[in-house]
């Protein structure tokens, strides 16, 4: 059992955290490979994705591990394979990289699972995002009671982002079958995909809805820097690569045209020197109630979890980063009805994070 060391970024200067010692790690399981994806399917158990292509259960009282069968195959090559995972109303909805003609995309899947055996496989969409890269696929599965909201990366190829006739760096918003809802933004338009929410998107890999505010959020990588979170607006452009708070690669140069472009929308945040984020969750519950409606990232490069609190203009966001004595990349974040954070990392490994003050139930289990 590990505690928690907290960091505070505050003008620059790094301060721990007095708060650091109400808080404790357990390891729920290990040696699981890069698990990219997780939900809840039941109080006790929770479902998740290795990037491998397995689709797994780890019951959280046991903490047995097992696997169910009749998943899709995947490209496991770069960044692509399994992704993200999504239980809702009998439904399992995945994300995963998918070999097609002319190279891979990013497939929007859903299934059941009857007696730990995957049937009923559907691919609802398989978006317009091919090419030969294996890098950039997003991506990240929502919904919000009623629609899903689904992030597709740029795949390496930037200006697509731009163009509304194809899904890279977009985020797209479908109903639960996967057909288009009506009063999307850019339905009817001739050159542009009706499932379309927002563009100018790079590399989103967190997306969250807030119940509470009825607000999505999006985390997205820059480049050299210019990691951003996104207040997500309907038919809305974040700019990518025409504005950017990253740098180019190969100098220091600024990508695009600048920072700022009329038409565009900032972030509500920027990294820079980038922090690699993975998860994106808004934190509600009784374990860290102060914690309520914060949004929290995982770091894979810094190697940490990312808070950030919110004023209600959410033009001052401040930012805490906790997790760092742990040394691994945080991959996937997923929330309790208590409160109780778990999250994976690319070492294979699930853990929870609890009130040391808290007791642990039967019903609330470790």
């Amino acid at each position: 059992m590990k505690k928690i060391s907290f960091i505070l970024i505050v003008l620059g200067f790094v301060t721990t955290s007095a708060q650091a010692k109400d808080y404790q790690i357990n390891k729920i399981a290990s040696g699981l490979g890069i698990v990219w994806g997780m939900d809840f399917v039941s109080e006790n158990e929770i479902i998740f994705t290795q990037r491998s292509g397995e689709v797994g259960l780890v019951n959280l009282q046991s903490k047995k591990v097992s696997y169910l069968e009749g998943t899709a195959k995947v490209l496991n090559e770069g960044q692509g394979g399994m992704l993200d995972v999504l239980a809702y109303k009998n439904w399992l909805y995945f994300t995963y990289a998918k070999e097609v003609p002319g190279g891979s995309a990013t497939v929007l899947a859903r299934a059941k699972n009857k007696n730990n055996q995957i049937t009923d496989w559907e691919d609802i969409l398989i978006t317009k995002s091919v090419n030969e890269n294996t890098h950039h696929y997003g991506s990240r599965v929502v919904t919000d009671g009623q629609y899903l909201y689904v992030s597709i990366g740029d795949r390496g190829v930037r200006e697509n982002a731009q163009d509304l006739t194809n899904h890279f760096g977009k985020i797209l918003r479908l109903n639960l079958d996967g057909s288009v809802p009506k009063d999307n933004p850019f339905v009817g338009e001739i050159k542009a995909l009706g499932e379309i929410w927002s563009y100018g998107h790079r590399n989103p890999q967190g997306l969250a809805w807030d119940k509470q505010t009825q607000k999505l959020w999006a985390i997205e990588h820059g480049p050299r820097g210019g990691d951003e979170i996104n207040l997500i607006k309907k038919g809305a452009n974040y700019g990518w690569p025409v504005i950017s708070y990253g740098k180019e690669y190969w100098g220091p140069f600024s990508v695009g045209e600048g920072t700022h472009k009329v038409g565009m929308e900032q972030p509500i945040k920027y990294y820079v020197p980038s922090i690699a984020p993975s998860d994106l969750v808004v934190y509600q519950g009784n374990e860290f109630k102060s914690w309520d409606d914060d949004l929290l990232t995982g770091a894979l490069r810094a190697k940490h979890i990312n808070k950030i609190s919110l004023d209600s203009s959410l033009k001052k966001p401040s930012e805490e980063r906790f997790l760092t004595s742990l040394k691994q990349r945080i991959r996937a974040l997923l929330i309790d009805k208590t409160g109780r954070i778990y999250f994976s990392t690319d070492q294979g490994d699930i853990f929870m994070i609890k009130n040391k003050n808290t007791k642990i139930t039967s019903k609330n289990p470790q």
